[in-house]
């Protein structure tokens, strides 16, 4: 699945999964297809949860991760949808074989 993808030079990271798009900060990153993928992800587990259920989520998960790790960059990384999407961005054949709800299987 392609998702649009726009150059957004006042974000202050890579790259952004907004539903429906991919936001990136420079126009180089547009090319990069590990991020392209990672985030693609992130909106494919978006579609699945109908959009903003996924938001809601991911922000509950990183709250009680800030509180359970004291960390704001651990509670990140141990985001459910996070991990799906850092653990599969070089695979360059998983969103082909991707099943739906594959991020459940990455809660420890």
């Amino acid at each position: 699945m392609k998702f649009p993808v726009i150059v957004v030079s006042s974000l202050k990271v890579d790259g952004m999964a907004l539903f429906p798009f991919i936001l990136v900060r420079t126009q180089v990153l547009k090319n990069d297809v590990v991020l392209i993928r990672h985030e693609t992800i992130h909106l494919m587990q978006a579609a699945e949860l109908l959009v903003i259920p996924f938001y809601l989520l991911y922000l509950l998960n990183y709250l009680v991760n800030r509180l359970k790790y004291n960390n704001r960059y651990t509670a990140y990384e141990q985001i459910v949808f996070e991990r799906e999407a850092y653990r599969f961005e070089r695979d360059a054949q998983y969103l082909s074989k991707r099943k739906l709800w594959a991020w459940v299987s990455c809660f420890k």
